[in-house]
């Protein structure tokens, strides 16, 4: 479990908000309220999906007392509706202090955006990694860019939904580091699923393979938390984990030389076919 966040009048003066109250940024939410922070919820659907937490669906409303926000939402034009078009909660935040990015975005849209957001807010990357099941059990990994005085001072909660932070340097760093590594995850999904795909074609037993893997040097997150991980089993589709893959890897390749890499073809077109099993 992430630390609790310690009481104190510097808690008592936060107001923090997650907008984008999916599977991650719902559980993150969560584990801000159970730890005495006083979160507040923001989505474009309605309240009935958000269990346990409380929920503002009125941008102003929502945005007026904050001093803290963490944009959870899927890509950069959910980004750049929430912050600045269709909801502009950054219009409607007079008293907010950061902006955490928590979405796996492109390393040059963070960077872009520190020249969007007033300057009087502290801006930080940071993506998180270990899927909803370390969401839920607020065990999240963050890996952190920007300056190291604004990461301290919302460190407590970072602490409350995670357990490990890696601060990789100015902004934009965590994002890099995130999508190179979400580009190994991916490769590492696509690689476990083709294999467990020819092991049935030869009626060899799954979770044998997967047994011997995570002992051997076929070793990998994906493939020693298959029976955790919400989306192992999932087939493609542009709106679940396995798409949000795909984004990922397209997300890694805007980084390569030319902006291209025959490895990254090879894993989005194998990510693709994948089917539900």
């Amino acid at each position: 479990m992430g630390a609790p966040v310690r009481e104190g009048p510097r808690n008592r003066e936060i107001a923090v908000g997650v907008a984008g109250c999916g599977r991650m940024g719902l559980p993150m939410g969560q584990a801000l309220g159970d730890n005495g922070v006083n979160v507040t919820g923001f989505d474009i659907r309605s309240k009935d999906n958000f269990p346990h937490l409380d929920m503002e669906f009125d941008p102003a409303r929502f945005a007026g007392p904050l001093t803290h926000l963490f944009c959870v939402v899927r890509d950069v034009a959910q980004s750049d509706a929430v912050l600045f078009d269709a909801q502009a909660l950054l219009s409607h935040a007079p008293n907010l202090r950061s902006l955490i990015i928590c979405s796996t975005l492109p390393p040059a849209y963070i960077t872009e955006l520190r020249g969007r957001v007033p300057q009087h807010i502290a801006l930080i990357d940071a993506p998180m990694s270990g899927a909803v099941i370390s969401a839920q059990n607020r065990s999240l990994t963050f890996i952190l860019g920007g300056a190291a005085q604004d990461i301290d001072d919302i460190s407590l909660l970072l602490a409350a939904m995670g357990e490990q932070m890696h601060h990789m340097g100015p902004l934009g760093s965590g994002m890099l580091t995130k999508v190179l590594n979400n580009y190994v995850a991916a490769a590492a999904t696509a690689a476990t699923r083709t294999a467990l795909e020819w092991a049935d074609d030869h009626n060899l037993d799954r979770a044998a393979l997967l047994s011997a893997m995570h002992d051997s040097s076929g070793q990998t997150w994906f493939g020693s938390k298959f029976g955790e991980i919400e989306f192992a089993r999932d087939g493609f589709a542009a709106d679940n984990s396995i798409g949000l893959l795909v984004k990922d890897t397209e997300c890694a390749t805007t980084c390569a030389p030319g902006g291209a890499h025959p490895l990254s073809d090879a894993l989005i077109a194998t990510l693709k076919s994948l089917r539900d099993i």
